[in-house]
């Protein structure tokens, strides 16, 4: 009997395992379920770097989102509604509103096709008289305002006239009330009130029509002249220097006889009348920025002292006629003399103290005054 420890183990029983050798080592790709491990690698730090992407920009997108996103939240907000009707087409429909009063001045039986184009339910109208006997002179829109969405009110001033030359009164005639009333509304302004309505055409461009004949109404009243800066007028004395900076400036200006630029302050730029329209001027009467005594004035104060100030004159035509003039102007003291520094376009109101904040003595606040909501020319005088 064979001893059990010298049996050889059977062939088919399995090797111990051996610690592998550096090179038992297999570098190649291991796949796993059709994946290599570089593939996961790379697809595991393309994921890694996504999520630290989203991190970082997912509070911007959120604050980009909420800034540009319009408000939804809580109660729609109302828009100020505005103080006064947008003006588009108010210099189309006063220009359309002179050219029908013109119309209906001189229209007479058989013109209703004239006045049609106008307002087209003229051709209903019972027009009597002969056509063109009146005539309309010196039309001009006087007062402008808009009564509701493309609707325009327009108020034109015109002075009418017979074209039919009227026979001279003999001696023997004696005066005759109606026609002196005749006479006087003859010589008078008279005021048409037309509706226009505008819109805008297939072309793009405005339309226009009367809305109805025009209704005959009264001059726009006259409002009180607001106070001005000024002080009252008084003799324009030949010594002050203000007189002679402006009566050598205006004698330039108006008669050409001398070099504009040499009256005038650095920077300032006015080209004269051409052609000249008068032969000379005189310089009547100024009336200055918050003076109000009438000592005289024989000196010119520190360079860079501005002043403003009326001036009243009398201009000579080539006809040598003297025609009355009114020039707002401001001063500027430079080198001991006065140099025009502006021809303003208008007198400058005072400004009212309020009782929150009174102007200083000798301050003078630039105030603009009040949009109205329709606009009245002053009443033309015959």
């Amino acid at each position: 009997m064979k001893s059990a420890w010298n049996r050889r183990p059977a062939k088919e029983a399995a090797a111990p395992d051996t610690e592998p050798q550096d090179w038992d080592i297999d570098e190649g790709p291991q796949d796993v379920a059709g994946w290599s491990t570089g593939a996961q690698a790379n697809t595991a730090a393309a994921l890694r770097w996504t999520a630290w992407g989203l991190l970082v920009l997912g509070p911007l997108l959120g604050t980009f989102a909420y800034l540009s996103a319009p408000a939804q939240a809580g109660p729609a907000q109302k828009k100020p509604a505005p103080t006064a009707p947008a003006a588009t087409g108010s210099q189309g429909a006063a220009g359309f509103a002179q050219l029908f009063v013109a119309a209906c001045i001189s229209a007479g039986e058989g013109d209703q096709d004239k006045l049609a184009a106008y307002y087209p339910d003229a051709t209903s109208l019972r027009l009597e008289g002969d056509s063109d006997r009146h005539r309309g002179e010196q039309l001009t829109v006087v007062r402008l305002r808009q009564t509701d969405r493309g609707i325009w009110s327009v108020t034109v001033a015109a002075r009418i006239t017979d074209t039919a030359p009227s026979a001279k009164p003999s001696d023997d005639d004696r005066p005759n009330t109606k026609d002196d009333a005749k006479a006087a509304a003859a010589r008078a302004v008279r005021y048409f009130q037309v509706p226009v309505a505008t819109a805008p055409t297939a072309g793009g461009a405005s339309g226009y029509t009367a809305l109805a004949m025009p209704a005959e109404v009264s001059a726009p009243e006259r409002i009180e002249a607001p106070a001005l800066v000024y002080g009252p007028m008084r003799p324009a004395l030949p010594a002050d220097p203000r007189t002679q900076a402006v009566t050598e400036f205006l004698n330039a200006y108006l008669t050409g006889a001398r070099e504009l630029d040499r009256y005038l302050a650095p920077g300032t730029r006015l080209a004269p009348v051409a052609p000249p329209p008068y032969t000379g001027i005189a310089v009547d009467s100024l009336a200055i920025e918050g003076e109000k005594g009438t000592e005289p004035v024989t000196t010119v104060p520190g360079d860079g002292t501005t002043l403003r100030l009326l001036v009243a004159l009398r201009a000579t035509g080539h006809d040598e006629v003297r025609v009355p003039l009114t020039y707002a102007l401001t001063l500027k003291a430079r080198a001991g003399r006065w140099e025009i520094a502006g021809l303003d376009g208008a007198p400058t109101p005072a400004a009212a103290p309020t009782a929150s904040a009174a102007p200083s003595a000798g301050a003078i606040p630039s105030t603009a005054p009040s949009t109205p909501t329709s606009s009245a020319a002053p009443t033309a005088t015959p």
